[in-house]
């Protein structure tokens, strides 16, 4: 059951959205209600979805074991243009290899500012 739910919150977290602890608990008793009833069971299993509860304290533990952890995207990240990103990148690319860069003349200067004295 937690393979598949690491499988889930990996493409998930890919695709960008929003896991909180309350989406993947749910997600858990889904997965694990669908493998209970894929399951055959006898009449002396005492097994139902209800024995699996997904608590705070499973969620802790499973985020241990996969390393998992919490990510708030906001602002700009939550908004970004991932496919505008990827061609930037070519293309950003294409002008260091043009005008013959090394990796320590390329600065990321974002919203730094810089003094020159």
């Amino acid at each position: 059951m937690e393979k598949l739910l690491m499988v889930w919150v990996t493409e998930k977290q890919l695709k960008g959205d929003t896991l909180t602890q309350g989406i993947i608990c749910e997600k858990a008793r889904v997965i694990y209600g669908d493998l209970l009833n894929q399951t055959p069971c006898t009449s002396t299993d005492e097994v139902s979805e209800d024995s699996f509860k997904a608590s705070r304290g499973w969620l802790d533990n499973f985020r241990k074991r996969t390393g998992i952890h919490s990510v708030v995207r906001h602002g700009e990240a939550a908004s970004s243009d991932v496919k505008a990103a990827e061609d930037y990148l070519k293309t950003f690319s294409g002008l260091i290899e043009a005008n013959g860069y090394i990796p320590q003349q390329v600065f990321n200067c974002g919203e730094t500012g810089l003094t020159f004295m």
